[in-house]
């Protein structure tokens, strides 16, 4: 395989630069085709969490990339992801978002195949001559593995493990899966939309503190005083950190950095009723601890290229087409946990990343203006300087910036650099 061009014979790679990158990144069909390809067919790509799918027969429809797959968990308890397409004339074998069925069944002739993918049963086998072989058509697998309930597959059977591809980024995962509270964190339902935009435009702004306090001035406001300087983090001691492969973090409040340090810290005004209502049935302690994890974390993971494990809920963003994409914003809880502790969490994510929320539409109109921006001045580059110069390095030797550097959109560039050039 050789690395993707542009018309002009140009490799695509030579779109980023170290402080910038080409406005066809978001406008260029050939490019996004080529991306589906050269990334989201290479690499691990986020697909489910493991609560979405608990018991044998559970299954969850997802995406890598522009390829619908249905996440299954078998009889034996194994995990599948499998290409969401019949293998006699291309029928989706499921459309429902979720479930727990013993077969998948495709409804167009009714070839039903197991949770592993594996073809069961042909309707009138009759019709087909006796070297008819069942065992070569089930339905495609990806590879799967899953770290810390996080479910990625990939199609490419040469890719390194999940492990080993995440590398700096699991002591973040670690952390922020702290909002357990000591329960297994489970998704507790989620909204999706779509913005016409492409993207990347979604992917830089997970680890983008620079915008927030103008776009977000709204949920600023609306907040107490004791949570209004809590997020007033621009010029305080948070950083951004190339995490490697094209992940990074952004850490905005770092006294949340690990949820489980410091229960002795007074607790919030805004979370005295739920504490009240916590301490009828919990000793002081769990209530300190649940009453942290329930304010989330104070900083936003980004996986690349799909995923975040940001603050309080899990960001994974789907592409449609080179100008537009998917959103889907799922709220996690404590499984297990106290019914008022999951309560207030849906509240929270409510306030910010819902429908009707402070965060998501804004961000969503400031993508969407990107995006018709771009449509002037093609030769003008997109700038991704903020810090470039200002970095020292991590104790893992990578960049680390101040809270508004633009370190994170860097590092995601930089492997879609690497990637475009394979």
């Amino acid at each position: 395989m050789t690395a993707p061009r542009l018309a002009s014979g140009r490799p695509m790679s030579d779109l980023v630069l170290p402080d910038r990158v080409e406005t066809a990144m978001y406008t260029d069909p050939a490019i996004f085709a080529a991306e589906m390809e050269q990334i989201f067919s290479r690499t691990w790509v986020w697909v489910a969490h493991t609560s979405e799918v608990p018991n044998p027969g559970d299954f969850v429809t997802s995406y890598v990339g522009l390829q619908p797959v249905v996440v299954t968990r078998d009889r034996k308890g194994q995990l599948h992801v499998l290409v969401n397409r019949c293998r006699h004339r291309g029928a989706t074998v499921c459309e429902h978002r979720k479930g727990n069925a013993p077969s998948l069944v495709c409804p167009y002739h009714g070839w039903s195949y197991g949770q592993d993918g594996m073809l069961r049963g042909v309707p009138y086998p009759e019709g087909y001559n006796a070297d008819f072989d069942k065992k070569g058509l089930g339905l495609k697998s990806l590879r799967v593995e899953e770290y810390q309930g996080l479910v990625f597959a990939t199609f490419n059977d040469e890719m390194e493990s999940l492990s080993d591809y995440l590398g700096h980024a699991k002591p973040w995962i670690d952390l922020f899966m702290k909002q357990g509270a000591g329960y297994p964190v489970k998704t507790n339902g989620e909204h999706r939309f779509r913005f016409p935009g492409n993207w990347k435009i979604q992917l830089e702004n997970t680890t983008d503190a620079y915008h927030f306090p103008i776009v977000h001035r709204p949920f600023i406001e609306s907040l107490d005083k004791q949570a209004e300087e809590t997020f007033t983090f621009l010029g305080g001691a948070g950083f951004v950190e190339d995490l490697g492969n094209g992940h990074s973090v952004m850490v905005m409040i770092p006294e949340l950095i690990d949820l489980e340090a410091n229960l002795d810290a007074p607790i919030p005004d805004r979370f005295a009723p739920l504490a009240t209502e916590l301490a009828k049935t919990h000793t002081p302690q769990e209530v300190r601890r649940i009453v942290r994890a329930v304010g989330g974390s104070g900083f936003n993971v980004n996986l690349f290229p799909n995923a975040a494990c940001s603050m309080a809920f899990f960001r994974i963003l789907r592409p449609i087409s080179v100008n537009e994409t998917e959103v889907r914003h799922i709220a996690i809880g404590m499984d297990g946990g106290p019914e008022a502790g999951n309560r207030a969490r849906l509240r929270l994510h409510e306030h910010f990343q819902g429908p009707m929320g402070f965060g998501s539409p804004d961000d969503a109109e400031a993508w969407e203006r990107v995006q018709r921006g771009v449509q002037g001045g093609p030769d003008l580059p997109l700038m991704v300087n903020r810090g470039l110069g200002q970095e020292t390095p991590a104790e893992s030797g990578l960049p680390k910036g101040d809270v508004s550097a633009e370190t994170g959109m860097r590092a995601a560039y930089q492997m879609w650099k690497r990637m475009m050039s394979a």
